[in-house]
């Protein structure tokens, strides 16, 4: 069977499924852990602002995590439901470029020793 031959039968209850739908265990639940997931992010943004108006500059890594973990969920989530299958893989890749944003942002930058500090190797 080719991957772009999937066979598209009717369930009792009248929605279409294909054989990917059938393999898939749990796909209520993983939908429902995608949702979490989207709540958590959501909740993680309003934070963040709310930190970054406290501490303005310091948390642009907070706010991108943020933002990664919805467009991730918001990814999965029309991959779960089949609905626009491109569009999801396109936000999976958006939120992988987030999370990487995110972790070179949070960063600790180096500290630069001066040459006369004693440091063993001459920093």
């Amino acid at each position: 069977m080719v991957l772009s031959e999937v066979v598209v039968t009717t369930q009792a209850s009248g929605e279409p499924t294909s054989d990917w739908m059938r393999m898939m265990v749990g796909r209520r639940y993983w939908i429902l852990i995608w949702y979490g997931f989207l709540l958590i992010g959501i909740v993680g943004g309003v934070a963040s602002a709310y930190w970054g108006r406290r501490f303005p500059g310091r948390n642009l890594d907070e706010i991108l995590r943020a933002v990664a973990t919805s467009v991730l969920s918001i990814g999965m989530l029309l991959l779960l439901y089949q609905v626009a299958i491109p569009v999801g893989r396109v936000l999976l890749g958006v939120a992988l470029v987030l999370f990487v944003g995110a972790f070179w942002a949070g960063r600790t930058p180096r500290r630069r020793f001066p040459s006369d500090s004693g440091h063993p190797r001459g920093f």
